[in-house]
């Protein structure tokens, strides 16, 4: 059973991939060690008490180990106290890739689902715009998780993020004609992309030193300034385009420079602000037993969530 399945007051025994490693010492002056561990299911924090310096030496991030511990719970999370962990062996037969979260989605699928998107633009500065940053982070879009934690936090998670986004926006512009579905459209597919800067990869993602001193938004503003420079584009497009980015967290407080300061911006942070939230909210769902709460959700104001018995799978 993968170690997203796990519940309070199991024991768990397995491999697992160290995504994770924080340095603690307890009131008492004791070393720990809190790890992250990871597969293909989930994530769930570890604790190593009393652990030695070849401790901090051996378990490090990207490694798949072979661990036996207790689930509990903390602060209404599960988290793993270990009793026994060893770094796995080539005899064990174990590989990175098995054991790293991926999309719900095909890459091929993803890739189909965002092209589409981009045929339907009619505005050719905006089409051209975006065109551009697709082929040139093709590869990345397309394998980059959209967080290093809460939401498609998952390889290829950025590219599923946009894809959820792109519905939603269809659906609304259905409801709402007078959107403009282009911009609409670009700031969706536009908008976190500067997190392949910001972000260090996919098996042990961190912050990268530009990603921490400048932040995906800045840097894409500034790309998007670049890139219509290089395709000698001017117009009130651009300016419009790097609102949408600026904008699109909502609030000065959840790091936006500038509020939503036109339509298709507030359409933009709502639809964000949603995929974000059902992801985080299915994920744990699914790991609930129906008529049970889920563990506290740290994004989600430390809320749980109630599983409904009647409502099927």
């Amino acid at each position: 059973m993968s170690i997203g399945n796990y519940k309070v007051g199991d024991t768990f025994e397995g491999f697992v991939l160290i995504k994770d490693v924080k340095k603690g010492t307890t009131s008492g002056g004791k070393p720990f060690l809190t790890i992250m561990f990871g597969d293909q299911s989930g994530e769930m924090e570890a604790k190593l008490w009393d652990s030695a310096k070849e401790d901090e030496e051996i378990f490090v991030p990207e490694q798949i180990v072979l661990v036996n511990g207790e689930i509990g719970q903390f602060r209404g999370k599960s988290q793993m106290r270990i009793n026994a962990i060893r770094p796995s062996q080539p005899t064990d037969g174990v590989h990175i890739a098995d054991y790293i979260e991926k999309a719900p989605v095909e890459i091929d699928v993803l890739k189909e689902k965002i092209t589409e998107a981009i045929f339907e633009m009619t505005n050719p500065n905006l089409q051209r715009i975006v065109r551009a940053f697709i082929k040139k982070y093709e590869e990345d879009l397309f394998l980059y998780p959209a967080a290093s934690r809460n939401h498609h936090e998952y390889t290829s998670g950025l590219a599923h993020h946009i894809v959820g986004m792109l519905g939603l926006a269809k659906s609304v512009h259905a409801l709402h004609p007078e959107i403009d579905r282009d911009l609409l459209y670009a700031g969706v597919i536009l908008h976190d992309i500067g997190k392949l800067r910001e972000l260090s990869g996919v098996i042990s993602t961190t912050y990268t030193t530009e990603g921490k001193l400048l932040g995906h938004i800045s840097i894409m503003v500034e790309e998007i300034a670049q890139m219509a420079r290089e395709l000698q584009i001017e117009g009130e497009e651009v300016m419009v385009l790097q609102h949408m980015v600026l904008s699109h967290h909502g609030k000065a407080e959840w790091g936006s420079p500038k509020p939503p300061m036109i339509r298709e911006a507030e359409v933009l942070h709502l639809i964000d602000l949603m995929d974000a939230r059902l992801n985080m909210l299915g994920r744990s769902l699914d790991k609930t037993t129906p008529g049970e709460f889920t563990e506290r959700l740290f994004a989600l104001d430390q809320r749980s969530f109630y599983k409904p018995a009647f409502i099927s799978e």
